[in-house]
């Protein structure tokens, strides 16, 4: 593990529900919607947690040590760039609208992201386009500045 003393991450009672997601959940809730217990528990105690402590938790993903920095930005920059921007678009906009159905999440999640931006968009159906090519030794070509 990355340790180091400076580096801790801490939730406070805004993470409590203050500004729920349009889905009815806190942010907190949503990340951890198959074990919603662990969101509550997280209440329990501690505020503030060291690296080790905060990736034993869940509510950090990854912590590289210091021999695998380097490699570990590299791969994640190079996954990265290898999806069309819309393609990233839509996966965010599926973590943002992520949990119980709403009205709210079927508008701005489902419809906006899904089908107005990502099946419609040149990126995806163009001559160059990512569908176009899917299935074929051609590679996608995708134009950054619609993006």
């Amino acid at each position: 593990m990355l340790m180091d003393d400076n580096n801790t991450v801490a939730i406070s009672d805004l993470n409590a529900g203050a500004f729920p997601m349009s889905n009815g959940l806190t942010r907190l809730q949503s990340h951890f919607l198959a074990e919603p217990e662990r969101a509550d528990q997280l209440f329990d105690g501690k505020r503030t947690f060291d690296t080790e402590e905060a990736e034993e938790l869940g509510l950090i993903t990854f912590a590289p040590d210091d021999l695998d920095w380097e490699d570990e930005i590299r791969v994640a920059i190079e996954e990265r760039t290898s999806l069309s921007p819309d393609a990233l678009t839509g996966m965010e906009a599926s973590l943002r609208f992520a949990g119980p159905e709403t009205l709210d999440t079927k508008i701005y999640g489902r419809l906006t992201a899904w089908q107005n931006w990502i099946f419609q968009r040149p990126n995806a159906v163009g001559p160059e386009g990512a569908l176009t090519n899917y299935g074929k030794p051609t590679q996608a070509h995708s134009d950054y500045k619609r993006t």
